[in-house]
């Protein structure tokens, strides 16, 4: 018996995926678990693996396309079984069924039943994610109006992100002028300048940083931290660490333990909102924001508090190796409260990055680097960094917001915790 190989559902919220590369060619072998095709999500990026051994007869969607959650897009033939010779688009897959095996939710044939009227804005039923709710409640978007391309009619974010940037387009439009248009899927070169699609990954960044920015009303406030502890404290023990972990041991445990501890003490900071109520979160799960070579992910780390440094330092490297390796499981990268970003590393001395939502505050590590501070009146050099906090001034206060930064500052300079 052949097997379907469908668009798996990558979290409760996610309802369509971006086929990005098959890893295996139409008539090829295929073990069962083993990767078969990459698949881009508003969440994360992963291997799917093949739900059975076989050959692989037939390719339905194909690389680039984005569909539904559960639509087959491939299939998976005994061995000995002839494979499909090409890819098959939709339009094809569906013309090709017998009647009899036509889904559910297919249109029946015009002559068999008279097309029925087109329901008005008033007494359609409206599906949509509670983030496009809320992105329409804050744009004064009437979703009633939109027409849905997602599964079942649901609306996505993409159709009302659309629908912003026509909405925005038409508001100033440039006398006689047309716009030129550049089909997404195609690469092109225009004089000096090359023009290419966006990767599936890109557009999340784009439209979750858009949908932030209108959700959000961004504070950001420095803080500067004297590392010479910590630097030492690291240097002192990173051949043992590495002996004795198979691991390199980095600054950022220590900043996600001392993060954890400073939520308990500021739990609004830890917090999100839904219309007019405040959510307080009981666990405390940090992201790290990972960056890869295709885009940024942030990998979470559940119940930091609970963590003992070594716990921490282990989870953060392992996430962020299964995030570079695509193999981040759905559940990796959901139910962060609070996210820290780590742009220190290039070289950045601080920076004011965007909310991850629906969290309310972001951390931002700046480089650590020596430089001369006055200590008692002397002239010392030390390892000193910035620290940036970006908050959501409709929850958190400033002066709340410099007390969770203050707290973490204490907690750096006297760190006291036990490495190993």
């Amino acid at each position: 018996m052949p097997s379907n190989v469908i668009m798996p559902q990558m979290g409760e919220s996610i309802f369509e995926g971006t086929l990005t590369k098959w890893l295996k060619k139409i008539g090829e072998p295929v073990k069962r678990d083993e990767p078969l095709f990459e698949i881009s999500t508003d969440k994360v990026d992963s291997e799917i693996p093949a739900p059975a051994s076989g050959v692989l007869s037939e390719i339905r969607v194909n690389e680039g396309e984005t569909v539904q959650i559960n639509t087959v897009v491939g299939v998976i033939a005994e061995e000995g079984t002839a494979a499909n010779p090409a890819p098959v688009n939709a339009e094809t897959k569906e013309a090709s069924k017998p009647p009899a095996a036509q889904p559910v939710l297919e249109e029946p044939a015009e002559e068999s039943k008279p097309e029925p009227e087109p329901p008005t804005p008033a007494s359609r039923t409206v599906r949509s994610s509670p983030l496009v709710k809320r992105i329409a409640r804050e744009e004064d978007v009437d979703l009633a109006e939109l027409e849905g391309t997602g599964l079942g009619g649901r609306i996505t974010k993409k159709d009302i992100l659309s629908h912003l940037s026509g909405r925005q387009s038409t508001d100033v439009p440039p006398p006689g002028a047309s716009r030129p248009q550049v089909s997404s899927a195609a690469r092109s070169m225009a004089g000096s300048s090359e023009v290419v699609p966006m990767s599936a990954m890109r557009k999340s960044i784009a439209e979750h940083m858009l949908a932030s920015r209108r959700t959000s009303a961004h504070v950001t406030t420095v803080f500067e931290v004297d590392l010479t502890r910590i630097v030492s404290i690291k240097n002192q023990h990173a051949q043992e660490f590495l002996q004795r972990e198979g691991s390199k041991l980095s600054y950022m445990p220590f900043f996600i333990k001392t993060v954890a501890g400073a939520l308990k003490e500021f739990p609004v900071v830890n917090a999100s909102i839904s219309g007019t109520d405040i959510i307080y979160k009981k666990d405390v799960n940090i992201g790290v924001a990972v960056a890869l070579d295709w885009g940024l992910i942030v990998p979470v780390i559940k119940n930091a508090d609970e963590k003992s440094f070594l716990g921490i330092a282990k989870a953060a490297s392992s996430l962020a190796e299964r995030a570079r390796q695509k193999k981040l499981a759905p559940e990796d990268v959901q139910g962060g409260t609070f996210t820290i970003t780590n742009p220190g590393v290039f070289g950045s001395l601080f920076g004011t990055p965007i909310i991850n939502q629906p969290q309310v505050a972001i951390l931002c590590i700046g480089a650590i680097s020596k430089r001369p501070v006055v200590i008692n009146d002397a002239i010392a050099i030390r390892s000193m960094a910035y620290l940036t906090l970006t908050f959501d001034h409709r929850l958190i206060d400033g002066a709340v917001a410099d007390q969770f930064m203050s707290s973490l500052k204490t907690k750096l300079e006297q760190w006291e915790e036990p490495l190993l």
